[in-house]
């Protein structure tokens, strides 16, 4: 079972990298998105019980520390362990990529990474196929849609009912292309 005092310090160390971020076309705190997240992969753990719960649940509140905040992967790895710090660096896109080239690349680590990590990557795509920030073009739009059949066709194979999640929201954001 998941250690409910690493999920606090998760979250806490979350909010402090985070503390100035907002969502995406919002007013609401980037901490919302990660719980989200957590959320997400927290279901997942009843139906998966051969999972690592606590490298499960660190990579989803901690999934973004890395790519968006100064957090060196050092800290990272003191305070939550080597795997989590790998987990949440295979999560990040590496920016000195050309940028249609990241997310093959951060797919290619994840996919070198233990099954976990796969997940927390479509509870992310989940969370984030709901209504686009107001000022995406229809362009980024799809193609943030492509993205997330990528995502499916590389991930799917790591959990059934995350690739279902996944498989329906990409359907559902349909309604934000027109």
């Amino acid at each position: 079972m998941y250690q409910i005092e690493l999920y606090r310090d998760c979250l806490a160390f979350a909010a402090f990298a985070h503390q100035k971020q907002m969502m995406p076309g919002s007013n609401l705190p980037y901490l919302l998105h990660l719980t989200e997240v957590a959320a997400e992969v927290i279901c997942v753990m009843p139906l998966r019980p051969d999972l690592d719960s606590d490298l499960l649940v660190s990579c989803a509140v901690l999934h973004d520390v890395l790519e968006d905040t100064s957090v060196a992967f050092a800290t990272l790895a003191e305070q939550f362990g080597r795997a989590t710090a790998e987990g949440v660096q295979a999560l990040s896109k590496n920016a000195t990529l050309p940028k249609d080239a990241q997310m093959e690349d951060s797919l290619s680590r994840i996919l070198a990474q233990p099954t976990e990590v796969a997940i927390v990557k479509m509870a992310d795509r989940i969370v984030n196929l709901k209504e686009p920030p107001h000022y995406w073009t229809i362009d980024k739009r799809k193609s943030y849609q492509e993205e997330a059949r990528l995502i499916h066709r590389q991930l799917k194979k790591a959990d059934v009912y995350m690739a279902e999640r996944l498989e329906n929201k990409i359907i559902m954001y349909e309604k934000y292309l027109s």
